[in-house]
């Protein structure tokens, strides 16, 4: 038996993201960022707001609205999605406590200066929760995919998908860190940027902007995830007379269920 046959692959990271929605003049838009060349994973690719679950995620479920009691592990990767997105875009899924509506723009931007240390980890998600009195607004979170890397890859993420309605007066903005610019786009427009080389989206992502673009409004996507079964995609490749394929189960719903990879040159 060789190496490569032993080899043991590594275990998926926890990972979150977060689709933010909002109806544009030309339909239904989604808020994307462009990924800092010097990022380990989909460096400077066009992707959606999000990045590993942490630790101190799977501990605030007293201070989340609308998480499931009966599974933290859930309510930490919805924990982790909406942290994320605030530290990424600035976009805050959070209610004051006691509160019935999320947090105003004005308020927002006092928030703003949280982004930063929340990110570089000195300052804990509780720790910014009980200052502020705030908390997170689990029930926004809509399910849209579930993905696990590869076993085939050094660096692997199990990451959880959802789809939010943005608030209207949350200014939505690049962290300037691990994202370097950022747009709201309709799904025709991301995928269309990508045939013409505007835009780098690598596989996964792609596939879950053209599942999008199957909803013409936000409310319609929102409701169209709430109705689907997500199945849980696990990508695996094959060799084949043509070359090696990427491909992943027909039963998750996507149009595309396999994609030529490039060959690699002769060593």
């Amino acid at each position: 038996m060789n190496d490569k046959a032993k080899r043991t692959p590594p275990t998926p990271v926890p990972a979150a993201t977060i689709l933010m929605l909002r109806d544009g003049k030309a339909g239904l838009e989604t808020f994307m960022v462009v990924r800092h060349h010097q990022i380990d994973f989909a460096s400077g690719a066009l992707v959606f707001p999000g990045g590993k679950v942490e630790e101190a995620d799977f501990t605030v479920q007293d201070l989340c609205d609308g998480a499931p009691e009966s599974d933290p592990a859930t309510t930490g990767m919805m924990v982790g999605a909406i942290r994320e997105a605030f530290e990424e875009s600035g976009i805050l899924l959070a209610r004051p406590q006691g509160g019935q509506t999320l947090v105003p723009g004005p308020r927002l931007k006092q928030l703003d200066a949280y982004r930063e240390p929340l990110n570089k980890g000195e300052l804990g998600i509780r720790d910014f929760l009980q200052k502020e009195s705030l908390r997170l607004a689990c029930d926004q979170l809509v399910p849209f995919a579930h993905w696990i890397t590869p076993e085939m890859m050094p660096k692997r993420f199990d990451t959880r998908f959802y789809l939010a309605r943005a608030p209207e007066d949350h200014l939505a903005l690049h962290d300037g860190q691990e994202s370097v610019d950022s747009l709201w786009l309709s799904p025709q427009a991301a995928l269309e940027g990508a045939k013409k080389g505007t835009y780098t989206i690598i596989f996964p992502t792609r596939v879950n902007i053209e599942l999008l673009a199957q909803s013409p409004t936000t409310e319609g996507a929102l409701a169209d995830a709430a109705a689907r079964k997500i199945t849980t995609v696990l990508p695996w490749t094959e060799n084949r007379p043509d070359g090696p394929y990427l491909c992943i189960p027909a039963e998750a719903g996507y149009a595309v269920t396999e994609e030529k990879l490039p060959q690699r040159p002769p060593a």
